[in-house]
């Protein structure tokens, strides 16, 4: 926020004035300078100060030492008109002169001035001082290709697919062109004028083909192939060393790494090696009626030479996973990659089909077993009628379900305090406003509106301060030369690396949504709600091309999960390492697209939130056992990075917080923890040993028992019972939560039992779960202003009343 002017000073006496002199050209020259300094000053002044998005605010300059976004200098001018596509797999490009490596799966490319590198990665496993191991895919051993014609300038990012980007070096009007897709075995190069000279890191041995345009090499134990137009001429250039002399007009080429070194697959890659990737396509689908996600991946491609216009396209293990459709059109040959095995698929499109597992905003109040389920409760907001969870008789759960009322109090108490509890910029107060929500909806469920609206007034007051962009301490201003909505004050290099906004914001769209579905009108754009459509563009804008934020900013489309780093940059690529949080976001944006009624938002967050879970599913639980190799020495990845898979966190190596990063913020949209409770049980039972094993290096966690609420939850939604005897009332709170929020989350679940995945409702907040002796209880909330009729795929049917939570039994 820029700073307010000095106010006018006292009005003073006129005194005489001697008659002036006519002008001279100087003084006119000096005079119309000065006049131009004034106008420009005016204008500066106009254009600081603060667009007005309903009742809030955004500012468009940094206030006083507050830093700006880094220059995305390394874009095409073309591209400078658009926002840059910051926490992508190829951000590198953007900002460093000379950019890092790039991971596409299964290659590896890292632009030069004047040249690309092109590599395919192996597997090395990397001890650790923990007494652990990663596994690395770095970089290593890599093709160099230049155009021998002219000296290519840098390396710039020229376009953007969904999942691939080109890459331009220019000298003038020649140009040295890459295209680099996700999961593609092939890069794409195309240079204006003169040949292409390829370098090796070792002597390479060719293999004799039958296609003359073919350069096959058996380099390092591994099978290139590059593909030239119809009459290249491959001279060899020393041992390591190749010149591929292009026909005038025909300035192509591509390289692949081959599988393998079967004669069958060289025919495979030579019949698609011309059908160049042009640019790139994501779409998704969400069918309420069957909770089915589908997400068609396109590519547009041009034949360079003949008529064949399929690519070939790696699958991940995420794409072919029990994806029956897909499996007849797969053909032989893979790849080992850091995600595991990578399949070929030669085809322009494909679909694959996911199933949304569905959650409720909050959970119902908990009841002893001798009160009748719902009585008690004190209303909701809008007609809001809570209902109830029936504890089984058990005197020590009745004990429990008294501790509650004392722990509500005790919170309420603290609230404010517990609103900001350690930083005070985007990421803390964010945890801050949504940690008070779920404090806010336990004690409305529990019967206490007036604690409800107390809270609820909290929140609405915090949220105003910072939407209002009054307060010069803490504030959202548009940075237009890079295109994102920025927080003040940064936190965790929000803004000097751009890294987390998915994060940050999530809490934030969440903390909002759940005072709309208590006070809707709060939300109406000429309110509040102009200010969260602002933060949810910034992380989740489908319009591609845009310049006030890109396509999509945190998702990686092809990969299914998102990323954290903003720049991308590091020789390991980027990274993600709270998986959590993103799904924390992507439930926000459900949550705020049902109550607005936007079914486009809905869809995407949908979308979102069930692609971040199957990649968690697949890449840092392994539950399906096709992603981390024998070497690898930990259950769960925890750090996951382009080409490293390591088990740690950014400030820390102590085992809990290391193992809790990737489960907070325990929310009733987190019951995808329990999706294999054998895995996440012997998990969570790894926890003592490790952190004994750091102790003996003297060294202590702070408190000791850090997060135990978070591991609680946690254990509780695979095993309920276990889950609640391990929770300690007195013990450390996670900053994201309360005791209180605890305490229901674990007694909901003694009288929910687990959740249950078979079963699903043609609704998107809908929620089921199942006890061990089989009885099954069916969720589900309207956010809308009208009834509606909620079918489950058992055939359970709800009416659920406006804002409201409805349940059976």
């Amino acid at each position: 926020m820029p700073a307010f002017s000095a106010p006018p000073s006292p009005a003073r006496r006129p005194v005489a004035q001697p008659v002036p002199a006519a002008p001279t050209a100087l003084s006119l020259a000096v005079a119309g300078c000065a006049a131009l300094l004034l106008a420009a000053s005016a204008a500066r002044a106009a254009d600081a100060r603060p667009q007005s998005v309903g009742a809030g605010a955004v500012w468009p300059q940094a206030q006083g030492s507050d830093r700006d976004a880094p220059p995305a200098d390394g874009r095409t001018e073309a591209m400078k008109r658009q926002a840059a596509p910051t926490n992508q797999w190829y951000s590198s490009v953007l900002f460093k002169a000379q950019p890092d490596p790039i991971y596409a799966q299964p290659l590896s490319v890292k632009p030069l001035a004047g040249a690309v590198e092109i590599a395919r990665p192996v597997q090395q496993v990397q001890p650790t001082e923990r007494g652990d191991t990663e596994i690395h895919y770095l970089h290593r051993a890599p093709l160099t290709i230049k155009p021998t014609g002219f000296a290519a300038g840098a390396p710039k990012l020229a376009r953007t697919g969904d999942w691939s980007v080109g890459i331009d070096w220019a000298a003038g009007a020649d140009h040295l062109d890459a295209t680099v897709a996700h999961g593609s075995p092939f890069t794409w190069l195309t240079v204006t004028q003169g040949d292409l000279a390829l370098s090796l890191p070792a002597a390479a041995r060719r293999i004799e083909g039958a296609d003359p345009r073919a350069l096959v090499l058996e380099l390092n134990g591994q099978r290139w192939a590059l593909f030239g137009p119809t009459g290249v001429q491959w001279q060899a250039q020393g041992e390591r060393g190749w010149l591929a002399r292009l026909p005038a007009g025909k300035g192509y080429l591509s390289v692949a790494a081959l599988p393998d070194a079967e004669p069958a697959t060289l025919a495979l890659f030579t019949a698609h090696a011309w059908a160049f990737i042009e640019d790139t396509r994501v779409a998704w689908q969400y069918d309420p009626a069957s909770s089915q996600v589908r997400t068609t991946f396109t590519a547009r491609t041009a034949a360079r030479e003949g008529s064949e216009t399929a690519p070939l396209l790696g699958l991940y293990p995420h794409h072919w996973f029990e994806q029956p459709q897909l499996a007849p059109q797969l053909a032989p040959g893979s790849y080992d990659t850091i995600r595991g095995r990578l399949r070929l698929l030669p085809a322009a499109q494909f679909t694959t089909v996911q199933r949304y597992g569905g959650f409720v905003p909050y959970w119902p109040g908990v009841r002893s077993a001798s009160a009748a389920a719902g009585a008690g409760a004190g209303g909701g907001v809008g007609g809001n009628t809570p209902t109830g969870t029936r504890l089984p008789a058990d005197p020590a759960l009745d004990k429990r379900l008294e501790d509650l009322k004392g722990l509500l109090s005790t919170d309420q108490r603290n609230a404010r305090r517990m609103m900001l509890e350690i930083g005070n910029g985007s990421y803390w107060q964010g945890k801050g406003l949504q940690r008070i929500t779920q404090l806010m909806a336990v004690a409305e469920q529990q019967g206490d509106p007036a604690m409800r609206d107390a809270l609820l007034k909290l929140v609405k007051g915090r949220l105003e301060q910072w939407f209002s962009g009054q307060d010069r301490k803490t504030y959202f201003r548009q940075d237009t030369a890079i295109g994102s909505l920025l927080a003040y004050p940064e936190e965790y290099f929000s803004i000097e690396q751009m890294n987390d906004h998915h994060f940050h914001y999530g809490y934030w769209i969440r903390a909002a949504a759940e005072v709309g579905l208590r006070d809707p009108a709060w939300t109406a754009p000429a309110q509040w709600g102009g200010m969260v459509e602002r933060l949810i563009r910034d992380i989740a804008n489908t319009e591609r091309g845009a310049a006030d934020s890109p396509f999509l900013r945190n998702v990686d489309v092809y990969e299914g999960h998102s990323w954290a780093g903003g720049l991308g940059d590091g020789e390991a690529g980027n990274n993600q390492e709270s998986s959590s949080e993103a799904v924390n976001a992507w439930a926000g944006l459900i949550l705020w697209a049902e109550l607005q009624g936007n079914t486009a938002l809905r869809d995407l967050g949908v979308w979102l939130y069930t692609s971040e879970i199957n990649a968690i599913d697949h890449y840092w639980f392994d539950l399906h056992h096709l992603s981390l190799p024998a070497g690898y020495r930990n259950s769960e990845v925890s750090m996951l990075f382009g080409a490293k898979l390591a088990h740690n966190t950014w400030w820390i190596d102590e085992p809990r917080q290391i193992k809790g990063i990737n489960l907070l913020p325990v929310t009733t949209a987190s019951t995808y923890l329990g999706h294999d409770p054998q895995f996440m049980k012997k998990s969570l039972a790894e926890l003592p040993a490790q952190s004994e094993a750091w102790a003996r290096k003297g060294r202590r966690a702070d408190p000791p028992d850090i997060w135990q609420d978070i591991f609680a939850k946690t254990l509780a939604l695979n095993d309920p019972a276990a889950g609640l005897a391990q929770w300690d009332r007195w013990g450390a709170v996670e900053f994201g939560d309360t005791r209180s929020h605890t305490l229901h989350f674990l007694l909901s679940l003694q009288g929910l039992g687990r959740p249950d995945f078979s079963v699903t409702a043609d609704a998107p907040l809908h929620a089921v779960f199942r006890r061990a002796d089989g009885q099954r209880t069916w969720l589900a909330y309207n956010a809308g202003p009208t009834p509606r009729h909620v079918r489950f795929s058992d055939g359970t049917e709800l009416d659920v009343p406006p804002h409201a939570l409805a349940q059976r039994p």
